[in-house]
């Protein structure tokens, strides 16, 4: 499915705007929930040892229940929430771009898929200074901004 479509800026601004209500909905509902995310985006701090980074595959999958579901937030357009990792529980803050989440699971049901890449990665970030921030792209569009609010008022 790579069609130019998917990767225009305005379809992965709708697509990013149904993540977020999705989650919104789910947090509001109290609904514990899963996510699959793109690894490539998906930074941790601190950064986790190389023995447990190394066991994840292309795309990983959190389950946000407990601790890690209260500590769960949206905020400049990332998802942000605490987890534990390895047999000693080793915790990290995990933040990715709300696109890199490619699916919300609840029950082991798919709710939401999500075929849009975010704009940039991190390695072009740090190898492009004058990219275009991201929120800057997303405020461009008057209905982000009212839905940006309504989340901040949460």
């Amino acid at each position: 499915m790579e069609s130019p479509l998917f990767q225009n800026q305005e379809y992965k601004a709708i697509t990013q705007d149904y993540l977020i209500d999705t989650i919104a909905l789910l947090f509001n509902e109290n609904k514990n929930f899963s996510i699959v995310c793109d690894m490539e985006y998906i930074e941790f701090e601190p950064t986790l040892p190389e023995e447990i980074a190394s066991q994840f595959g292309k795309n990983v999958l959190f389950s946000l229940a407990g601790y890690t579901y209260d500590s769960a937030k949206i905020e400049d357009n990332h998802f942000i929430f605490e987890a534990g990792f390895g047999n000693e529980n080793l915790g990290a803050v995990v933040m990715m771009p709300i696109l890199a989440i490619k699916q919300i699971v609840v029950d082991e049901t798919p709710i939401m898929i999500n075929i849009c890449t975010p704009t940039i990665s991190r390695d072009e970030i740090e190898e492009d200074e004058g990219v275009e921030n991201s929120m800057a792209m997303l405020l461009s569009n008057p209905e982000n901004q009212k839905l940006l609010a309504k989340m901040q008022k949460k």
